[in-house]
């Protein structure tokens, strides 16, 4: 059994960044009228065998349902965010004013936006909730599958136009390819690979989760009080995964700007942290793997990566080797420049939003 609940809301603020989150972004309150809801899933069984008697989601979105003949919403598009994100980054000027304006790719006018907040992140429920590391052991294929039935059970959407998704949302998206290959139009992936985690991409992550548990202010994930120096470790490691060298040294040209930023920047990431969440969403990537089944990709795709993406290295040979088996992708790698935000480049529209209309025109207008 589901529910859904619905509040209106204007002006919302943007909450949170994907992690790890892309350099300088801009705090300006979005313009945009959204709506947000939640929608309670009943008895959810995660793959692990645990299971939780009601999974909330969270959403937010822009725009309006449309029906066609049939009463089906046919202009749905989801977009999914990064590690330790939430759907309202999606608000921020740098992504909405690039695409959801009066003529723009996602012209609000013409499409209804869907922003979830994944399990764990956000407003959706969380181990920071109570239950601690009590949490069920979430993973990738779990949150595909709660997106499918918040969209089926509590929207009542059968179909989405385009699924879109950046660094975690863009292997989500490549999960849902294979899992559900008739429920988008099509599909971009931004900032991943389709490739189970490992090599650098899995050791940083260890890092970070490593670095949370020595700390011994985390008491097995019963603390009193934030355990700062291990949350000090995990921001460190996140900021510099994410961090665009030419644009930084662009902005931070001196030694005094670089390291005032670089304090100022971890401050804040720090405050915004829940430990025990932390640990859940970069534990949670650990059975990624969609390389065996990309021939089940048949939804038209553009997946885009950046030359100056840390976590994806521009010279590995997956993007190549994956479009041979993928007969409807198309893959471009944004070159690196002082206006590219490395890993956040997925969040900087106007270095894509080309890719986006074109995909729209080649997947159906």
């Amino acid at each position: 059994m589901t529910f859904l609940t619905l509040a209106l809301l204007a002006m919302q603020p943007a909450a949170g960044s994907a992690a790890p989150p892309a350099p300088a972004l801009t705090t300006t309150p979005p313009k945009w009228r959204t709506e947000e809801g939640d929608v309670a899933i009943r008895d959810f069984r995660f793959g692990s065998g645990e299971v939780m008697p009601t999974v909330r989601i969270h959403y937010t979105t822009l725009g309006t349902p449309r029906r066609n003949a049939k009463g089906e919403i046919d202009n749905a598009v989801m977009v999914l965010h990064g590690t330790g994100g939430s759907g309202k980054q999606f608000l921020q000027p740098q992504f909405a004013e690039e695409l959801y304006g009066p003529g723009q790719p996602l012209d609000i006018d013409r499409y209804y936006i869907i922003l979830p907040d994944n399990v764990g992140h956000g407003g959706s429920s969380k181990p920071s909730d109570g239950l601690r590391m009590k949490f069920p052991r979430y993973d990738y294929v779990d949150m595909v599958e709660l997106q499918y039935r918040m969209l089926t059970q509590g929207l009542g959407i059968r179909k989405l136009r385009l699924i879109m998704g950046t660094s975690m949302g863009c292997m989500h998206g490549f999960i849902w390819g294979e899992t559900y290959p008739d429920f988008a139009q099509a599909l971009m992936p931004l900032a991943c690979q389709p490739v189970e985690i490992a090599g650098l991409n899995r050791m940083w992550r260890q890092m970070l989760i490593d670095g949370i548990k020595s700390d011994p202010a985390w008491m097995g994930g019963e603390y009193k009080s934030q355990p700062k120096l291990g949350l000090r470790t995990a921001a460190s490691l996140s900021v510099i995964a994410g961090g665009a060298p030419l644009n930084l040294q662009k902005n931070y040209p001196t030694r005094e700007a670089a390291a005032s930023y670089a304090r100022e920047r971890i401050e804040r990431d720090i405050a915004s942290r829940d430990a025990n969440d932390m640990i859940y969403q970069f534990e949670s990537s650990r059975t990624y793997n969609p390389w065996p089944g990309l021939e089940k990709i048949t939804a038209p795709m553009t997946w885009i990566n950046s030359a100056d993406d840390f976590i994806n290295p521009r010279n590995l040979p997956y993007p190549a080797e994956a479009l041979k088996r993928m007969p409807n992708a198309r893959f471009r790698l944004i070159a690196e420049s002082d206006e590219t935000r490395g890993h956040g480049t997925h969040t900087w529209a106007v270095h894509w939003k080309a890719d986006l209309v074109d995909l729209l025109a080649r997947s159906g207008g």
